[in-house]
């Protein structure tokens, strides 16, 4: 029987465990995953095997270069392209790839965000073999590259990318939940793996549509445009037929993530027009993160190849919802344990209880973290709208853990919410067996049977952040619940005891109801819950002495670290209000408003032609047209000249908190100011003087 076609292309272009134990000596082999599990460092010998190996496949695929692949904090991923050429006396060339290029790459250092931690003068930098996340090959029309994942460092040891604090916040909460396992007699776990599966939405729009939107092309969003005369209101894209030309798109996709071995699992019409979503199965948080970014890559690669643009903007178009990234996580043992899943009968699962009230005290004590990890300039037009969490952290944990949670506050736990079966009235159809509990889609964390969903995550983030906060401010709480329940004479009553003030001190951050209404933001103020309305507001609880302290304690980032991620922020957040605010200046003065001084010119000589052939036509229509048209370009006029005074003035400012927070307060405004008046203006102008596509076209022509 022919393979399926998943079969037969799922992980062809990954260097895998499979490909390893085919490819490598028995013993090389034992010794690798040996050094895999024990985490010790890789002896050069076995390095060389491996890379040697490596090549092999990789030629045998086509491949004549390699590549470091790593996650700067640019948010996007970097490579430097080698070929395996290496110096020959003869005329014929010598194919080879060592160990030591395979572990260490030398990219330069002084062109990526550092935030102060490289001067431009310092260029040297080092990538470092990720071994746990296996190398792939990429085939595109410049050929076919071995791509090696790895983490980023500076020549002075700090870290310079997402994956190098993603990986110590991995072996930080694995330590301390190893800890708190062997207190509960799981002597036979030694490592606790953290477990994602990011959801990823995304819009696909014409090609010839977009390249006639400069701010599209510049910034990732439409910085203008009135609405169609039809957006989501109907609900009827939502989960709706798929178009024929999108399920190409998807088979497309599908098969190119595939033969990276990513596990593309679902994929569904989203909510906006021209909308859509992916999602995989769960992965290792580091593996997890190297696919996230791949699929964001090959998305927007494989839309191209079907002339359309994947846009992963977190709000691409005003008026109708952005995209996001939901970001499932769980933490696993190696003996295959979920520490998150509540089992049967919940109320009497102390090791799940504690890991629960972990979290919740995790979550409430490190709110304005977890919020900044989730943020990014676009993902500021999504937080707090109805199709968003809200930028107020809480957790949604439903009617059976809260009902446990509320009795052991009370100090008397009995009893679990148990599931019930849904009868449909219709008896053709099966009785289905209901969840114990419902979900909240406005919760920004929400836990969703045996994992909790962080729902706030903006579209276009690597999943690196949120998750290496989640990892440290866990592994935090773990580590001082392991330092008193090891010193516990009787350790029942001490884990009981512990749970019952864990959640009653930090109770305030749950909540099961609708986190869009205006009642939530009362009741989240008196509770003394944070609303962090923007990036720049958050940016500052990165480098408090409580995140120091954590971070430090963890291993995961020094003070240092932090600092210069907090000024990449700052830095990230004015730059991008400034390339967006100079493309506003550049469409509306060198598009926009000619073609609506086109519009009104032809209105006045239409007037003027009327009135001049016959005085007693009516022409109130166009005079009033006119007079409406004249008052919109003046007013946008001045706004625009508004813009260029405050875009001027924002660079003058001291680059930092006080030019974002400028960008922020003063530039930002300024942009809606400008795009009010022209917005209006293209519901009256005639569409062949606009010289731009609209909504209409850009939604509903794919």
């Amino acid at each position: 029987m022919e393979k399926n076609v998943i079969e037969q292309v799922f992980g062809i272009n990954v260097f895998n465990d499979e490909v390893m134990q085919t490819k490598l000596p028995k013993d090389v082999y034992k010794s690798w995953k040996k050094t895999l599990e024990s985490g010790e460092d890789l002896d050069s010998d076995i390095a060389n095997v491996v890379a040697h190996a490596m090549k092999e496949w990789a030629l045998e695929h086509g491949a004549t270069h390699y590549t470091h692949w790593f996650h700067p904090m640019t948010g996007i991923t970097a490579e430097k392209h080698d070929s395996f050429l290496s110096p020959a006396t003869e005329s014929k060339p010598v194919l080879e790839f060592k160990g030591k290029e395979l572990i260490k790459g030398e990219p330069d250092a002084s062109s990526f965000p550092s935030g102060g931690l490289r001067a431009t003068f310092e260029a040297r930098g080092y990538t470092a073999w990720d071994c746990t996340s296996p190398a792939f090959l990429r085939e595109d029309s410049g050929g076919v590259t071995l791509c090696i994942p790895t983490a980023f460092c500076s020549y002075t040891g700090e870290a310079l990318d997402k994956k190098t604090p993603l990986l110590r916040s991995m072996e930080a909460i694995s330590k301390q939940a190893v800890r708190i396992m062997k207190l509960f007699g799981y002597d036979d776990v030694k490592k606790v793996s953290c477990s994602v599966g990011p959801e990823q939405e995304y819009f696909l729009i014409n090609h010839e549509k977009y390249l006639q939107r400069k701010d599209l092309i510049f910034t990732g969003r439409t910085l203008f445009g009135a609405p169609a005369p039809k957006g989501q209101e109907l609900d009827d894209h939502y989960f709706g037929i798929i178009k024929e030309r999108i399920a190409v798109f998807m088979k497309d996709l599908n098969q190119e993530l595939w033969k990276v071995g990513i596990l593309a699992k679902t994929q569904h019409n989203e909510v906006a027009p021209a909308q859509h979503e992916m999602a995989p199965i769960y992965s290792t948080a580091n593996i997890a993160t190297d696919h996230n970014q791949l699929v964001m890559e090959i998305m927007k690669k494989v839309a191209k190849r079907h002339n359309m643009e994947c846009l992963l903007h977190e709000k691409p178009f005003e008026g109708v919802n952005g995209s996001g990234k939901h970001n499932n996580w769980s933490i696993v043992t190696d003996t295959g344990i979920n520490l998150l899943d509540p089992g049967k009968k919940p109320h009497e699962n102390t090791k799940f209880l504690l890991f629960l009230s972990a979290v919740i005290k995790a979550v409430d004590e490190n709110a304005e973290l977890l919020r900044l990890s989730a943020s990014n300039p676009g993902n500021d037009h999504r937080l707090g709208a109805n199709e968003a969490p809200p930028a107020i952290i809480s957790i949604f944990l439903g009617e059976q853990l809260e009902d446990i949670i509320e009795q052991i506050v009370k100090g008397d736990v009995s009893s679990s919410i148990q599931s019930s079966q849904l009868d449909t009235g219709v008896h053709v159809l099966p009785v289905l067996k209901k969840d114990a509990t419902d979900r909240n889609r406005t919760s920004p964390f929400a836990f969703t049977g045996n994992k909790f969903e962080f729902r706030m995550l903006g579209s276009s983030l690597s999943i690196a952040g949120p998750n290496f906060t989640l990892n440290t401010i866990v592994a935090d709480v773990l580590q001082d619940f392991a330092d008193e329940l090891e010193k516990a004479d009787d350790f029942d009553s001490a884990v009981n005891d512990l749970i019952k003030r864990t959640v009653t001190e930090h109770q305030k951050v749950i909540f099961n109801g609708d986190g869009y209404s205006d009642d939530w933001i009362t009741e989240a103020e008196k509770r003394g819950l944070p609303n962090i309305k923007s990036m720049v507001e958050a940016i500052p609880y990165l480098v408090s002495d409580q995140t120091v302290q954590v971070f430090e304690r963890q291993n995961v980032l020094t003070k240092a670290e932090l600092e210069s991620r907090a000024e990449i922020n700052y830095e990230t957040y004015s730059k991008t209000i400034n390339i967006e605010a100079k493309t506003m200046i550049d469409m509306a003065g060198k598009q926009y408003i000619p073609a609506i001084i086109q519009y009104v010119t032809s209105l006045a000589d239409s007037v003027n032609s009327i009135t001049a052939a016959c005085s007693s036509v009516d022409v109130s229509v166009q005079t009033e047209l006119l007079t409406k048209c004249s008052s919109l370009l003046a007013t946008a006029q001045k706004a625009l000249t508004q813009l260029e005074k405050v875009t001027a003035e924002a660079a003058a400012k001291e680059e930092g908190q006080e030019q974002a927070v400028y960008f922020k307060d003063v530039v930002f405004p300024a942009m809606d100011a400008l795009r009010s008046p022209i917005d209006e203006l293209e519901m009256i102008v005639d569409q062949d003087y606009w010289p731009v596509p609209s909504y209409s076209d850009l939604l509903f022509e794919v």
